[in-house]
């Protein structure tokens, strides 16, 4: 009876931090761009200034 529920609730939220930078982290074509990417990420790109 939740299971649909549960489905629907999972596919209306939003995507979490994590989900968000592995994203972008795919998106890279190549191994400097990847590492450029990494570098952006630690420098807290997808983190909210505090």
């Amino acid at each position: 009876m939740f299971k649909p529920l549960r489905k629907l609730a999972r596919s209306l939220r939003a995507p979490t931090v994590q989900e968000r930078e592995m994203a972008y982290l795919n998106e890279s074509n190549d191994a400097i761009e990847l590492e450029y990417r990494m570098r952006q990420i630690d420098r807290g790109m997808f983190r909210k200034a505090i």
